[in-house]
């Protein structure tokens, strides 16, 4: 249960290596203050800031920004070392007036978390004012273990009272040179998001959600992972989300070793355990030339590993393509309402009317207009040139699971040795930006299914009648997903089912069957349906009665430990009542004990179901075999459109990776 503190109350902390999350409604400057036991700081050496961003056993984030993860290892701290303070400030904005006082944003959220994200304690920091920094949490050791208090504790003068208030010799001169380091830093200058309820909070939501959701689809969340950002999170979010707190484990916890499957032990439903090793230091960025940006670096987010840096960059380009283009399109709702505005209050008045004033009052009037419009598409030029340079470098710095199929990573692609924490499912891009594709990452293991839209979507021309194409592209595009998560897991650790009722797609499956990888030939007719559905129906029934009475080693022999993903083709051919209701079980109960759905059906033809389909819908992330606006992010609403990961024309790259995994599945061996 996460503790949800209030200033003052404290709260016991059971893990060493944790994470701490900062999310508030305006860009942030973290800091983490090392103390004795008395609290003193004796010098700068003992204060991580965006300068200094990393101290023995700490990480901060190089930039100011609405969300930041602090890393903490307190086994590796000192042993003088018995208190870590985290600080926030507001940065003085580079290019204009910001927030002056925390008092005019949304109360910053502060959460613990541990390295798999689940929270330990959280606190929302209410009843600031003036205040510019504020200590939100400290971190104290007593009687060798150690606490976590909410502070709370705001000063109007910044940084530089606080330090002064910590006995910091050096106050000033810390201060002015961490102002001096988020002025120097990578940080991009685009708009924060709007403020955020209290229960709202994305950090709160976790980062697993994907950072966009189809607007059908209840209230969604940010992909599984935003930003979440979630990270994110499509959640969510950075490890969020987007991004849309870190991503929940996706099974039940105290579930034993999945490697002891093959000797008769207990077999493990939780998500494999990130290596909790202490972070190495980032990248460095090579030296700007005056007056210039800093070049981007690939991996210079906060995380444990580089993995995580990429998946946290990638969903901060994302969020902060987001909140730029937000930011575009309010300077020009605003230069339009301006002039219109003005030119109704010149033409209320008769006077206005005589002559050439008219004329000349519009004319007046549309270059205010144009000269805003100008200014807003210069600063998001600014930024998009920014985000064109992260892009070219992080994009060739990607690993196989998050990287487009024509990336030369794949041509030394061996089976990994263990899971990814995401998944890329396509790009995303904006009409503002149509040049910058940003990677849509899906946490894994899968923690809600997935639906191929093979009817026609409003980013069809109306030229493209054919819907036995499109059904042969949305089953294309579903085989490479399967192709690309079979790839990313240990040989042996995923199993394909599929259901082709009708033979449709058996040109389309080929790379699935010719290669081998699958557990079984295509299930046919309604007695394969059957078959398949009733198998992994009784294998959810199994594993949920194990876990429910902690008897998860009491599985029949030979119990096979993997994931399993079922792509069904051209639903609901095929699907009587009792087949559908199963299909529906399987959805909503599967992914908490690793059963994972793929489908693949136009939402049009299962009408004749009436509402019964509506639950299984909504619960699947609705994606496209073609580009279409169909999805959100969960901070400014943009309509992004989404592409699909399209192989390209005569690559092998398919065929030769999933030989390569029915090699590794037969020898047993990554």
């Amino acid at each position: 249960m996460t503790a949800e503190l209030v200033r003052g109350q404290n709260h016991p902390l059971s893990q060493s290596r944790l994470e701490i999350r900062v999310s508030a409604g305006t860009p942030v400057v973290t800091v983490a203050a090392l103390g004795d036991e008395d609290g003193r700081i004796h010098g700068t050496e003992w204060v991580a800031h965006p300068g200094a961003p990393t101290r023995p056993g700490l990480e901060v984030s190089r930039q100011a920004a609405a969300d930041h993860r602090l890393a903490v290892d307190l086994d590796a701290l000192a042993d003088t070392v018995h208190r870590v303070g985290v600080l926030l400030a507001l940065p003085a904005p580079a290019d204009g007036p910001g927030p002056a006082r925390f008092g005019a944003v949304a109360a910053p959220f502060v959460a613990v978390t541990g390295l798999d994200g689940t929270e330990a304690a959280s606190y929302t920091i209410t009843g600031l004012e003036a205040e510019t920094a504020v200590i939100a949490l400290e971190l104290y050791r007593r009687q060798g273990a150690w606490k976590v208090r909410a502070v709370g504790q705001g000063y109007a003068g910044g940084l530089a009272e606080l330090f002064t208030d910590q006995a910091l010799p050096q106050a000033r001169q810390l201060a002015d040179s961490i102002e001096e380091a988020v002025t120097r830093s990578l940080a991009r200058s685009v708009q924060a998001p709007p403020p955020r309820p209290s229960d709202g909070d994305r950090s709160r939501r976790t980062a697993t959600a994907t950072p966009a959701h189809h607007p059908d689809q209840g209230t969604g969340t940010a992909p599984q992972g935003a930003p979440g950002p979630v990270p994110p999170a499509y959640g969510g979010g950075p490890a969020g989300p987007p991004g849309q707190g870190g991503p929940q484990p996706a099974y039940p916890s105290g579930a034993a070793d999945p490697s002891a499957a093959a000797t008769g032990g207990p077999i493990d439903y939780s998500h494999p355990r990130r290596q909790s090793a202490a972070p190495p230091p980032p990248p460095t960025a090579p030296p700007a030339p005056p007056g210039q940006p800093a070049r981007p670096v690939a991996g210079d987010a906060t995380g444990w590993s580089m993995e995580e840096r990429l998946y946290n960059q990638v969903w901060g380009m994302f969020e902060d393509l987001a909140r730029t283009t937000a930011a575009y399109r309010s300077a020009v709702d605003f230069a339009e309402s301006r002039m219109d505005k003005e030119l109704e209050q010149t033409l209320s008045d008769p006077r206005g009317r005589i002559g050439g004033r008219a004329d000349a009052a519009r004319e007046a009037a549309r270059a205010r207009q144009a000269q805003l419009v100008d200014r807003a598409r210069e600063a998001l030029d600014r930024d998009l040139a920014q985000l064109v340079a992260e892009a070219e470098v992080v994009e060739p710095a990607l690993p196989p699971a998050y990287a487009r199929w024509d990336n030369p990573v794949w041509h030394a692609y061996r089976v990994p040795m263990e899971i990814p924490m995401a998944l890329r499912l396509g790009d995303l891009r904006l009409p503002e930006a149509d040049g910058i594709r940003i990677p849509m990452l899906l946490r894994l293991p899968l923690e809600r299914g997935l639906w191929i839209d093979s009817g026609r979507t409003d980013a069809l021309d109306e030229s493209f009648t054919d819907t036995h194409d499109m059904r042969r592209l949305a089953l294309e595009t579903a085989v490479t997903h399967a192709a690309r998560l079979l790839a990313v897991y240990p040989a042996g650790e995923f199993t394909v089912h599929v259901v082709d009722p009708a033979g449709s797609g058996a040109g389309s499956l080929l790379p699935l069957t010719h290669s081998g990888v699958l557990a079984a030939p295509p299930a046919r007719g309604a007695a394969g349906v059957a078959d398949v559905l009733g198998r992994l129906t009784q294998r959810v029934d199994l594993v949920q009665m194990a876990l429910r009475g902690g008897a998860a080693d009491a599985l029949p022999p030979g119990f096979d430990p993997s994931q399993q993903l079922l792509v069904v083709n051209d639903f609901p051919h095929g699907f009587d009542d009792r087949a559908v209701n199963q299909l529906r079980y399987l959805a909503d109960e599967g992914p908490s004990v690793g059963v994972h759905l793929m489908l693949v059906a136009d939402r049009e033809e299962s009408a004749g179901y009436g509402p019964l389909l509506d639950p299984l819908w909504r619960s699947l992330l609705r994606l496209t075999p073609v580009a279409d606006s169909h999805l959100a992010d969960p901070w400014v609403g943009h309509a992004w459109t989404y592409e699909p990961p399209l192989v390209p024309p005569g690559s092998q790259v398919l065929q030769q990776v999933l030989t390569r995994v029915a090699e590794a599945r037969r020898t047993g061996r990554s």
